[in-house]
């Protein structure tokens, strides 16, 4: 057990992913996972900034279109039901959002690069002191799947919160105000939050397979789409190499969400072997599997799990009819209270080092059972028995995971990243 450390300063702790504030003369002790004591920095003084940007959707309209000129633009988006000038006024105010955290930043006398995902390489994070990303979720997730630096903070503006719910990034609040937000931040207004991200490591066939970027798959290949008799047969063709002549490898991405493991196909049924911590492996087939840090348990997660007030409605009625109960079936407050206890129980702290899984409509027969099919682990293994399988990172990089290919999903603290809340 590691000695007791006496802060002279005061600091913020993350003790089994909670924050909160201790006194100059409090005690911290310190765990490699679960509990972090660090100095709450008076300022914080970046000299290089890297802005991510998303790429708007007029952006991606006109790389998408044929026609040169803003009339062919109009014709194609017309064509399809959009409205031009709806696209070109939401284009109109996220640049103008981004050049204004330009300026707050370059007042500041931070130098400031602006960067699209083409040109955002692990060089450019390197040079930068924090990153930012201009845009909504999915630009946040974007930037901080490359961020491999504990030390290197990431902070999220929603360029566009009328039309973005932004989750990841500042409040709103802070949103509609992008220099007061920013001029906050440098003034040191603010409390470190780090937030827990999946290591996938994987063994057997495909583990050193370059990934498929899905953010860019669109654009570099409107028709694209894996050769599912091509995969059938590469699995035959390749089955004389042993899968322990190949080394494990880390992937280069970690999952600030989730991931998702499935077939290719949502209409295929995904087929795995799948065990949690030191639990027997057992086979299963289901619609996939999700797996998220707390981050993710808000997002797709939730999604898939919340239940509606009239799904309690029906349970409740069951129950009053097997049990002899007497459930308030028909009052609405009582309905929404049982359906927003459960749905709230879904979500846990960003900061917690554990991992929440959920297979999705599992298959329940004779041969397959999956006996907890949604709960918690620390450490999964799956073993893939798919003819054209993926396993995605936040929507984001999807990497081959076929028949023979195992990955084993981790949470370390050295992972984390790095983040702020304004106070």
């Amino acid at each position: 057990m590691k000695a007791i450390t006496k802060l002279p300063l005061r600091c913020v702790c993350l003790c089994y992913g909670r924050l909160f504030s201790v006194s100059s003369s409090a005690n911290c002790s310190e765990s490699p996972q679960r509990n972090e004591c660090t100095v709450f920095p008076p300022k914080f003084k970046p000299k290089r900034a890297l802005v991510l940007t998303k790429m708007s959707r007029y952006e991606y309209e006109k790389k998408m279109c044929q026609s040169e000129t803003e009339e062919g633009l109009q014709r194609y988006l017309a064509e399809r039901g959009s409205d031009y000038e709806g696209v070109l006024i939401r284009h109109n105010i996220h640049h103008s959002n981004l050049k204004e955290v330009k300026e707050t930043l370059e007042k500041e006398d931070i130098e400031t690069k602006i960067v699209q995902r083409f040109e955002y390489t692990p060089d450019a994070i390197q040079w930068a002191d924090i990153v930012l990303s201009a845009g909504g979720d999915g630009t946040f997730l974007l930037a901080a799947s490359k961020i491999k630096d504990r030390s290197k903070p990431l902070v999220g503006i929603n360029t566009d919160p009328a039309r973005s719910e932004g989750y990841l990034c500042l409040p709103t609040k802070f949103s509609l105000r992008v220099s007061d937000a920013l001029e906050r931040f440098l003034a040191g207004k603010f409390k470190w939050m780090w937030r827990q991200r999946i290591r996938t490591t994987m063994t057997g066939q495909h583990a050193n397979d370059e990934p498929l970027e899905l953010h860019n798959q669109e654009l570099q290949y409107p028709e694209h789409r894996f050769m599912e008799h091509v995969a059938e047969h590469e699995m035959y063709k390749q089955s004389l190499e042993s899968d322990s002549d190949l080394p494990p490898r880390v992937l280069p991405v970690l999952a600030l969400n989730e991931v998702f493991i499935g077939e290719c196909l949502s209409a295929r049924v995904s087929y795995f072997e799948f065990s949690t911590d030191d639990s027997i492996s057992v086979k299963q087939k289901s619609s996939g599997l999700t797996v998220c840090t707390g981050t993710g348990s808000s997002s797709w997660s939730f999604n898939i799990n919340h239940i509606p007030k009239e799904s309690v409605k029906e349970i409740l009625k069951i129950t009053n009819e097997i049990a002899n109960c007497s459930c308030h079936i028909d009052s609405e407050a009582v309905l929404r209270k049982i359906a927003s206890e459960f749905n709230n129980s879904l979500r846990f702290d960003p900061g917690e080092a554990r991992m929440a899984y959920t297979m999705r409509d599992p298959v329940m027969n004779g041969i397959y059972h999956v006996a907890v099919p949604r709960g918690f682990a620390n450490r999964m293994t799956i073993r893939s028995r798919m003819w054209d399988g993926c396993l995605a990172i936040d929507g984001g990089v999807s990497f081959k995971f076929n028949d023979g290919a195992i990955a084993t999903l981790e949470v370390f603290s050295e992972d984390a990243l790095q983040t702020v809340m304004l106070t």
